[in-house]
């Protein structure tokens, strides 16, 4: 006698329910995408809705087995710490159902066993589920291709997004008028006067962003010092502020008109995990090939696109934005409160149409109440 399976997996509860014949059979500890729901290619967000399991891969092999574009490629052992969000044991891959998830194989969206077992329960992984070995392993023999799995979306409310720009709010500079700063006087006289023009608010920032990048044409070397420059310059403060929102559960998140590749290292250092900023590309000879002309942050009201998306994804209890720029101001119908930051240049406007002034983050006690609203 054939038995009807279908799987149920619950995001707010990041559990997996094995159901055989409209009885619940077994229920697994999961981990989801730390960054929400969506359905974006290279978003590293689950997608939700109808699925059915499209491959069974690693079906005979060790427990922890590890494997590389579907392909074993040896063990991993416990003993062996790594922030990498490895994908062990079994893969169960998935082929969405409906018109939103339909590109889930393109973005290689698997249940899989993982080496973040003390995880399990929250969401953290990269988009793809992750499960503990043992219970994938168990799973792997409980399905078939062909299962259905119903991914159902986040309904309530958790967490504090705290986005902050980073240009002259968490370093000192602004990290495209330092490449400038690289090439010549002329070059950088030119680049810092766009710069602050967008900044005030005085031309569209899509028009002077293409404009600079054509002037500079920054290569490796260049991308480099820079990057070095954004740890040099933090803003006073800033490590504490940051210390103290992620102690009291904000989730922090730079959205900047900047470039990802320079900025995350300084990411790095102030603890944040999620970068919101410009691609930047080079050849493989280390010269300047393009940048992500097309990234929401190169254009006016594109951090309110990027708020949105985050908001959608994790349906937050509270959203604050820190920024310096006009940019930053404009995302203030789109959070509950827009700090203005003016402790590396003031800027007036912002200063009067920030529902909050600020300049220093030394004042910890105060900036929490603030956050706190």
């Amino acid at each position: 006698m054939s038995h009807r399976i279908q799987l149920e997996l619950f995001m707010d509860r990041q559990k997996l329910d094995l159901i055989i014949d409209n009885a619940l059979s077994r229920s697994f500890h999961v981990s989801t995408a730390e960054k929400g729901m969506g359905f974006a290619e290279g978003s590293h967000r689950t997608p939700t809705g109808r699925f059915v399991i499209s491959e069974k891969i690693g079906g005979g092999e060790p427990i922890y087995t590890r494997f590389t574009a579907r392909e074993p490629v040896g063990i991993w052992h416990p003993a062996q710490i790594t922030d990498d969000d490895l994908i062990l044991t079994r893969i169960l891959r998935l082929e969405g159902l409906d018109p939103e998830n339909a590109n889930t194989m393109e973005r290689y969206i698997y249940i899989h066993g993982t080496n973040h077992e003390d995880q399990l329960g929250k969401m953290a992984s990269h988009g793809c589920i992750r499960l503990a070995n043992r219970d994938m392993i168990d799973l792997f023999k409980l399905v078939d291709e062909g299962t259905e799995i119903t991914i159902h979306p986040l309904t309530e409310r958790r967490g504090k997004l705290l986005f902050i720009d980073c240009d002259s709010t968490l370093s000192n500079i602004e990290g495209i008028d330092e490449l400038a700063r690289l090439s010549n006087p002329a070059i950088f006289a030119e680049v810092v006067a766009l710069t602050n023009a967008a900044m005030n608010g005085e031309v569209p920032l899509d028009e002077v962003f293409q404009l600079r990048m054509e002037i500079i044409r920054p290569d490796k070397s260049m991308m480099d010092q820079v990057s070095q420059r954004y740890l040099e310059t933090i803003v006073p403060g800033a490590v504490d502020m940051l210390g103290m929102a992620i102690g009291d559960g904000w989730l922090p998140v730079i959205v900047s008109g900047g470039f990802a590749p320079l900025i995350r290292p300084l990411a790095t250092v102030l603890g944040i995990s999620h970068v919101e900023a410009v691609p930047l590309y080079i050849n493989e000879r280390g010269d300047y090939d393009g940048y992500g002309k097309d990234y929401p942050t190169t254009r006016n009201l594109g951090k309110n696109e990027i708020i949105r998306e985050w908001r959608s994804a994790l349906l937050p209890e509270r959203i604050v934005m820190i920024g310096d720029g006009i940019s930053d101001l404009e995302t203030k119908p789109e959070v509950d409160l827009m700090i203005g930051f003016g402790g590396v240049v003031q800027r007036e406007k912002v200063r009067h149409g920030a529902h909050i002034w600020l300049d220093d983050f030394n004042d910890l006690e105060n900036l929490r109440s603030v956050l706190a609203g």
